[in-house]
């Protein structure tokens, strides 16, 4: 007996029996996009949803190559593994802040976390700037520097033995990994103590950043600051979650 194909499937093979490639694309296209925007709720904000759309066309394109109905898996399931498995790898090969950029943000974060162990507290500006052995000016110049900062770099992402542990955990198939859901909901919960406890302007810019999906723009108007300063309060607002995320 051969495969057994539902609706969707059937549509998508030509009276010859082949992949009718642009139908595959055109109904398919919709599986990459969902699969980008839940992955990307989960990565640095400057990683292009786009970027993601096309490497996920790519593995969609693998799938359909590569894709034997005679193994008795649904083209869906076989599919979204390809796809996933695209965007990882394009994730991976490509680091979204430069090495001289990480170093500048993780110099601020040491800063931070030697002061947060002496002071008991957060640490502000000028405190952080003098510990840092600059000036508050060159502080901020700093911060505006590293905009666009990562929570978490890719580099972090790899395990004592190179591999990709964390990467898998935090943006792969999470259905199939009860760990992996337990290790996301526990950095969640770490993510949103860390944001309770910053300065009272640096939670509004987190809230307005990635809540209601402002622009600095925006922000600035609400705060009544340059869109610069919005830019100084959120990279340093990085800094700090970044410190209080080490351990996951």
């Amino acid at each position: 007996m051969g495969p057994q194909l539902n609706t969707s499937e059937h549509a998508m093979y030509t009276a010859k029996g082949q992949l009718d490639l642009n139908t595959t694309l055109k109904q398919y296209s919709g599986l990459v996009r969902r699969l980008a925007h839940q992955m990307i709720a989960k990565l640095p904000a400057n990683v292009e949803i786009d970027d993601l759309i096309q490497v996920g066309m790519i593995g969609l394109a693998d799938a359909m190559t590569r894709f034997d109905a005679a193994q008795g898996v649904q083209f869906e399931t076989f599919a979204t593994q390809r796809i996933r498995g695209a965007m990882l790898d394009e994730l991976r090969g490509n680091d979204y802040l430069s090495r001289g950029t990480r170093k500048q943000q993780r110099t601020i974060e040491s800063a931070v976390h030697r002061l947060e162990q002496k002071l008991g507290r957060a640490p502000v500006e000028s405190e952080i700037a003098r510990e840092m052995g600059v000036t508050l000016a060159e502080y901020q110049e700093l911060l505006g520097k590293v905009r666009g900062t990562q929570l978490v770099y890719l580099e972090d992402m790899s395990g004592d033995e190179g591999d990709n542990d964390f990467l898998d955990r935090h943006v792969g198939d999470e259905d199939s990994n009860p760990l992996a859901q337990l290790q996301d909901h526990r950095m969640r919960e770490a993510l949103v103590e860390a944001i309770k406890v910053l300065p009272e302007r640096e939670q509004y810019v987190m809230s307005m950043y990635y809540e209601h999906d402002m622009n600095l723009k925006e922000i600035a108007a609400v705060l009544k600051v340059t869109e610069s300063r919005v830019c100084q309060l959120h990279s340093q607002s990085i800094a700090r979650l970044r410190v209080k995320l080490r351990a996951y």
